[in-house]
């Protein structure tokens, strides 16, 4: 039995740091040394950057991590449907906020780069909190780095982020794939594009991601054929020949009905669809996940903050249940 659990299994605690600070995500223990995530096999990083506003003005995504940290108190790992808390087979610890400094790229994706990477050499499974999407580029390169043409992506999305550049930005928020595409490390048919929809998108998305072989699975496929054979398809692409899996989650590849607090795609995936898909990855394999793109001040009720921690607590649970699985056939 695990000795870490969120606090909301303890009766007597009282929340006594939620007005004088943010908590820990679920309340967990903090970890500040590197040396610390030895003990660990989860560990959650925020990383609260947006860097150029595609939409124009700010978007208030980074109060992402600091919102799914506040809502986040109210959760247990246990999940009724599947008989199975997480935290009896995953010991977690929250290990804070990534360093950024406001329009400093060259700043800030080397300090992700850095934490990401204690992260991943510590052995444990980074949960990410964003933040926009475009730091999905620093640390699926990181992981790349560990990993040369052996990582698998399923990057659930209305977009598919993968323009040359936004202006002459190209590690906008709307470019990370494009940069995935031609690092070195990664081999760009072992990306999924999942949910895709709507006129967002642009007609050299759509040519990048033919140009570079990567798959794409639209949201009217998901409709169509399933969430089940859509993720089905999805993780034997991302898993072929390769040795890990990462899951990227952008809001907006929820349809606007499930995401008031992010940006606004009809015609997407339901939550049930999507929490459903993302159990299911961490139940093939995948050892790290990161949510983006949420708007905190749009609406009072913390929708979105509290979607991301669904997603974190469905994804664990399916990590769990393949380590217990493992564990049973000994």
């Amino acid at each position: 039995m695990r000795k870490s659990k969120p606090t909301i299994y303890d009766p007597n605690f009282l929340p006594n740091n939620i007005y004088s600070g943010v908590p820990s995500f679920l309340n967990l223990s903090v970890i500040e040394k590197k040396e610390e995530l030895e003990n660990v096999d989860v560990s959650i990083m925020g990383v609260p950057w947006e860097g150029g506003c595609t939409i124009g003005g700010y978007s208030s995504c980074t109060e992402g991590p600091k919102s799914i940290r506040s809502v986040s108190i109210r959760y247990t790992g246990y999940l009724p449907e599947f008989d199975l808390d997480a935290f009896d087979y995953l010991e977690a610890a929250d290990y804070g906020d990534c360093a950024v400094q406001n329009g400093n790229y060259d700043f800030t994706f080397a300090a992700i780069r850095k934490k990401y990477g204690e992260m991943l050499d510590a052995g444990t499974i980074p949960v990410v909190f964003g933040g926009d999407h475009g730091i999905a580029y620093p640390m699926i390169s990181e992981l790349a780095k560990r990993h040369p043409k052996k990582v698998g992506v399923l990057h659930f999305d209305a977009h598919l982020d993968n323009y040359v550049a936004y202006g002459d930005d190209g590690l906008a928020r709307c470019s990370p794939f494009y940069q995935l595409y031609n690092d070195p490390n990664m081999d760009s048919t072992k990306i999924v594009h999942i949910g895709i929809r709507g006129p967002r998108n642009h007609r050299e998305e759509a040519a990048n991601a033919k140009k570079f072989g990567a798959t794409v699975i639209s949201s009217m496929e998901v409709k169509r054929d399933g969430w089940e054979a859509a993720i089905k398809k999805a993780i034997s692409i991302a898993s072929k020949d390769t040795e890990v899996m990462y899951v990227t989650i952008c809001s907006d590849s929820l349809d606007a009905a499930f995401m008031p607090q992010g940006p606004q795609d009809m015609g997407g995936l339901t939550s049930f669809e999507l929490i459903m898909m993302v159990r299911e990855a961490g139940l093939a394999g995948a050892t790290s996940f990161d949510f983006v793109e949420i708007y905190p001040e749009t609406n009072s009720l913390q929708t979105a903050s509290h979607v991301g921690c669904w997603l974190a607590l469905y994804f664990l649970n399916g990590v769990a249940e393949r380590r217990k699985n493992k564990s049973d056939a000994k």
